[in-house]
C-alpha cells in the first residue's frame, strides 16, 4: 500500500502541474451533451463536484411492461449537473412521433466466467461483476482491448459459446428468467448485410423472416425502425451499391444492422461496439440516434472501446473494465470523481474516455518503457506516472469501498426484491414462409449481382464456345469415337472447374445465414432449402444455354430426347458440384482455401474419371476404390457417352459394323444395358442430396448446435444456482 500511495501521490503532483491554472483553457469552452430539454452547464474534467448518494425509487406497476425508475438527487449541485446541455429540438410539421416501447430492467450480480485456456494467467475472463440497466437509458461497458466487454454482454444475453462457464444471477425485470423470442435484439460488432438490397427490401425481408402475420401489416414495422435509425434519406438506396453508384457509408450500414433488430421491436437491444470502424462525426452521430433511441423506452446495453468527450457524455451509465476486473459501474458523471478520488484527477485538456483508457490498460506500459528516456516539451511523455497494474489495483480497491458501489448493491436489491412483468416469446414466421421468402430473396440477388451470376454465365458461354469450336466438325465414323470423348470429358471437367468462381457467392450466403441463425431468424434446414430452390433456376439457365451451344457445334446425335438427356445430366453435374463446393466452403469459411481445396479435388477426380486411362485399368487400392467411385466426373461422363452411342453401329469396311459399346471399349468403360444412362443419372442426384446432407450436419454442429447448447447451458447454471 506504501508504493501504491507513493505513486498515486506522483501523479496527483504531475497531474495538477500539467493543469494548472496558467496553461488551463478556460472550462467554459468543454460541455457534455445532456438529456434534452435544459441549458448549457460546464463541467471541468479535473475538479469534478463531490457527489452524494441519491435515493432512487424503483416501482413495478402492476400489469405494465415497464419498470418506473425516479431518481431524486440529494444535493442541488448533482441536480445541475444532470440537466443536460443541448436543447431539445422543435418537431417539423408532420413529423412522426416515436413509438414508445416498453422497456426491462436487467441486472447482473457477482457474474465470473470462465473460458479455459483464454486468458494467459487465469481462465477468469470476467470477475465478479456487478450492474443494472434500466428502461429508458443507456449503459455502455467500456475497457481496454481484451478486457472482456463483449464477453459480459454476451454473458447478460445469454450468448456464451458453449465451452465457457458463467457462475452468478442475471435478472430480468426483477427475475432469473431467459429472454425469450423477441424480446431482446442483439447486433455483433461485425454483420453481413446484403448489398444488392435496398434498405427497405433488407429490412422488410427481415421482418417477413422473424414476424408472424401478413405481409401488409409488417411495412408498418420497418418504416418505423428505419425513422428510428434515420435512415430515411437512405431507404431506397443499395446497401453495397453498383458499378455507377457507391454504397452506404459505414456508418450508415451500421445502423442498418441495428434496425434489422429494431423489427422484432424487442424490450432489451444489445450492441457490441457501435463504434467498431466509424469515424468521429459517424461516431457522434451514431450515439445520438442510440441515445433518442433510449428515450423513447428501449434497455440499451453497448459495448465501446474509446469515445471522444462528446460522445462520452451521451452515456448514462458506465462499467468500467479491465482484465475483467469492475473497476467502476455507476454515472459517467460519478467515474470522473471516482477516478479523482483514487489519485488519477482527469486533466482538463484531455478526454475523459482517453483518461480512463491510459489509466487502465496495460499496453501503455511497453510504450513508456520504450520511450522512458524520451521527454516533450512539457515534461514527462506520460501524464500518468504510475505501473498500470498499480492503478488497476487502486481503483478496484477504492471502488469496492466507495459509496458507489454500495449504491449500486442497493439498487440491485430493488430491482429484485420483487418480479416485474414476465417477458413473452414473440410469434415466429412459419418455415414455409421463411423458405419463400429466403428463395424469393436470393432470385431477387442473383437477377442483381452481375459479378458473381451474370459474369459467371457469360463465361460459361464463352467456355462451352471455344470448347465447341475446337471439336467441330468431327462426323460420325468410327475415328471420332476418341475426340469425341475428349470433347465431352473437357466439357464437364473444365465447366466443373469454372463453378469455383460461385464460392465467394456462396461464402457471402453461408455468413448471411450464420447471422441470421445466431439471432434465430433462419434455421439450418430453411437455409438449405431456400438455397436449393434459388440456385435451379440459376443452374439450370447454365446448364441449357451451355448443352446447346456445345451439342450443335460438335454434332452429337441429332434427337430431341437426347439432347434433353445431355441437357439433364449436365444439370445435375452443376448441381452436385455446387453441393461439393457448400461442403468446402462450409468447412474453410475461407475464399482462399476454399478455392485451393475445391482446385486439388477436382484434380483428384478427373484423374480416375475414365479418360486418362479406363477404369478397369486403374490401380485398385485407391485409384479404383474409392476414387472413381466418388468422382461425379464418372458418372456424368459415362452417362453423355451412353446417351451418344448406345443403340448406334458404325460400319468396319464393306461388309462388317460394330456397336457403338464396342466401339467404346478400349476408350472409356461403359455399361452395355440401355438403362444404364438413368442409373448414372439416379446416381448423380443422389450425391447432390448427399452432399447437401452433409452440409446440413456441418452447419447444424458449427452454428445451430452452438444456440442450444447456450440454451441448455443457461438452463443448467440457472439450476445451479437456484440450488447454491
Amino acid at each position: 500500500m506504501e508504493e501504491i500511495q507513493s505513486q498515486s501521490d506522483n501523479y496527483r503532483s504531475s497531474s495538477s502541474s500539467a493543469s494548472s491554472p496558467a496553461s488551463r483553457v478556460p472550462s467554459s469552452n468543454f460541455f457534455y451533451l445532456r438529456k434534452p430539454g435544459s441549458l448549457r452547464q460546464p463541467i471541468s474534467f479535473e475538479d469534478s463536484p463531490e457527489w452524494e448518494d441519491t435515493d432512487i425509487d424503483v416501482r413495478v406497476e402492476e400489469g405494465g411492461d415497464s419498470i418506473n425508475v425516479a431518481t431524486t438527487p440529494a444535493s442541488p449541485s448533482l441536480s445541475k449537473l444532470n440537466s443536460g446541455s443541448l436543447p431539445s429540438p422543435r418537431l417539423p410539421e408532420g413529423a412522426v412521433i416515436p413509438r414508445k416501447i416498453a422497456g426491462a430492467s436487467v441486472a447482473w450480480k457477482d457474474l465470473t466466467i470462465t473460458i479455459k485456456g483464454k486468458r494467459k494467467y487465469s481462465d477468469k475472463v470476467i470477475k465478479s461483476s456487478t450492474g443494472y440497466a434500466l428502461p429508458g437509458t443507456m449503459t455502455v461497458i467500456m475497457g481496454p482491448a481484451k478486457s472482456g466487454k463483449s464477453t459480459l454482454l454476451r454473458a447478460i444475453a445469454g450468448r456464451l459459446h458453449p465451452s465457457a462457464r458463467m457462475y452468478g444471477e442475471v435478472f430480468v425485470n426483477g427475475a432469473k428468467s431467459q429472454m425469450p423470442y423477441g424480446s431482446y435484439g442483439y447486433v455483433e460488432r461485425e454483420t453481413t448485410l446484403i448489398g444488392s438490397l435496398t434498405v427497405r427490401e433488407f429490412l422488410y425481408y427481415s421482418a417477413l423472416l422473424q414476424l408472424p402475420g401478413f405481409f401488409c401489416q409488417k411495412k408498418s414495422v420497418v418504416e418505423d425502425a428505419i425513422h428510428a435509425m434515420s435512415l430515411g434519406d437512405h431507404a431506397n438506396k443499395l446497401i453495397g451499391g453498383h458499378c455507377y453508384m457507391k454504397g452506404l457509408p459505414s456508418g450508415e450500414r451500421r445502423l442498418v444492422s441495428i434496425a434489422r433488430e429494431l423489427v422484432m421491436r424487442p424490450h432489451i437491444l444489445f450492441i457490441d461496439e457501435p463504434l467498431y470502424h466509424l469515424d468521429s462525426v459517424s461516431a457522434l452521430l451514431m450515439m445520438v440516434t442510440l441515445k433518442r433511441l433510449a428515450s423513447t423506452g428501449y434497455t440499451l446495453i453497448v459495448t465501446i472501446y474509446q469515445s471522444s468527450t462528446e460522445v462520452f457524455g451521451l452515456f448514462d451509465r458506465i462499467c468500467l473494465l479491465s482484465n475483467g476486473n469492475t473497476l467502476f459501474f455507476g454515472e459517467t458523471l460519478a467515474c470522473l470523481q471516482h477516478f479523482s478520488n483514487a489519485g488519477f484527477p482527469c486533466p482538463i485538456m484531455q478526454s475523459p474516455s482517453d483518461h480512463f483508457l491510459r489509466a487502465i490498460n496495460t499496453d501503455f506500459d511497453r510504450i513508456i518503457a520504450m520511450c522512458k528516456n524520451w521527454q516533450d516539451d512539457n515534461g514527462d511523455f506520460s501524464s500518468v506516472n504510475m505501473d498500470t497494474a498499480v492503478a488497476i489495483r487502486t481503483l478496484e480497491a477504492t471502488y469496492k469501498s466507495s459509496a458507489d458501489a454500495a449504491a449500486v448493491e442497493t439498487m440491485i436489491l430493488k430491482l429484485t426484491e420483487k418480479e416485474g412483468p414476465v417477458l413473452k416469446s414473440k410469434g415466429k414466421a412459419s418455415n414455409a414462409t421463411r423458405i419463400a421468402v429466403l428463395t424469393w430473396r436470393s432470385l431477387l440477388v442473383v437477377s442483381r449481382e452481375w459479378n458473381y451470376y451474370w459474369l459467371h454465365l457469360t463465361l460459361y458461354m464463352l467456355l462451352t464456345l471455344c470448347i465447341g469450336t475446337v471439336f467441330s466438325g468431327l462426323g460420325h465414323s468410327l475415328s471420332s469415337v476418341v475426340t469425341r470423348v475428349a470433347a465431352i470429358f473437357v466439357f464437364v471437367s473444365f465447366c466443373s472447374l469454372l463453378s469455383i468462381a460461385r464460392v465467394p457467392a456462396l461464402l457471402k450466403e453461408i455468413k448471411i445465414y450464420a447471422c441470421e441463425e445466431s439471432n434465430q431468424h433462419s434455421s439450418t434446414l430453411v437455409f438449405l432449402l431456400a438455397q436449393l430452390l434459388s440456385s435451379i433456376p440459376f443452374l439450370f439457365l447454365i446448364s441449357i444455354s451451355s448443352s446447346l451451344v456445345f451439342y450443335f457445334l460438335v454434332g452429337l446425335e441429332d434427337q430431341f430426347s437426347l439432347l434433353m438427356y445431355f441437357v439433364l445430366n449436365f444439370f445435375m453435374t452443376l448441381l452436385v458440384n455446387e453441393g461439393l463446393m457448400l461442403v468446402v466452403a462450409t468447412l474453410w469459411q475461407d475464399v482462399f482455401w476454399s478455392v485451393l481445396t475445391l482446385l486439388c479435388i477436382h484434380v483428384a477426380m478427373m484423374l480416375p474419371a475414365g479418360y486418362f486411362r479406363v477404369r478397369n485399368a486403374l490401380p485398385g487400392p485407391m485409384w479404383v476404390y474409392p476414387m472413381s467411385y466418388i468422382a461425379f466426373h464418372t458418372y456424368s461422363i459415362q452417362g453423355l457417352l451412353e446417351n451418344e452411342y448406345l443403340g448406334t453401329s458404325f460400319a468396319v469396311g464393306q461388309v462388317r459394323t460394330i456397336s457403338g459399346f464396342q466401339a467404346l471399349q478400349n476408350v472409356y468403360n461403359i455399361s452395355p444395358d440401355t438403362n444404364s444412362k438413368w442409373k448414372n443419372l439416379l446416381v448423380l442426384f443422389l450425391m447432390a442430396i448427399g452432399y447437401r446432407i452433409f452440409v446440413f450436419i456441418l452447419l447444424f454442429f458449427s452454428v445451430g448446435r452452438k444456440i442450444s447448447l447456450r440454451k441448455c447451458f443457461k438452463c443448467n447454471n440457472r439450476d445451479t444456482t437456484d440450488t447454491s
